[in-house]
């Protein structure tokens, strides 16, 4: 038997573009379920709201998200919560969502579309405790860390 943790993301009406554009990031099949799927009428506010969704890569990626029911006021505001402390951006976010892989060539191209219309944090390149690191809040105020998994001596 094996267990996964699966990022679960809680959004107010952007659960299906923000899926759409993890996939475009990271490819893989996108499933989303509305409430009007499971029989809320189409014509009641948030019918058409993902009550359901998750996208899985081939590569190992797995996100799931929905929409919460209630008011409309956003969740995240696309704005990190950050401080600077002895030269380095700390964030205040109570979790973040990190992606790594075993090269820049692999994780590049994740950086450059998660870097579509977000908020750098920290620039993407080489730290000194990898051969590469970034993070970003992106287009949908979730934060994300990408890097290379560092040989441990």
């Amino acid at each position: 038997m094996s267990l996964n943790a699966v990022p679960h993301l809680n959004f107010r009406g952007q659960a299906r573009e923000a899926l759409e554009f993890y996939r475009s990031v990271f490819g893989g099949q996108l499933n989303v379920v509305t409430y009007g799927d499971f029989g809320m009428p189409a014509e009641v506010p948030g019918a058409k709201n993902v009550v359901f969704g998750e996208v899985v890569a081939d590569n190992g990626f797995r996100v799931m998200a929905y929409d919460v029911p209630g008011p409309d006021e956003p969740i995240a505001t696309g704005e990190p919560t950050t401080r600077r402390e002895h030269g380095t951006t700390i964030t205040e976010e109570r979790f973040f969502l990190s992606v790594r892989g075993e090269s820049v060539d692999e994780v590049a191209p994740i950086w450059d579309g998660l870097a579509d219309g977000a908020t750098v944090i920290e620039k993407f390149g080489p730290a000194q405790w990898a051969p590469a690191f970034g993070m970003l809040a992106d287009r949908f105020g979730v934060t994300w860390i990408v890097d290379v998994a560092a040989a441990r001596a």
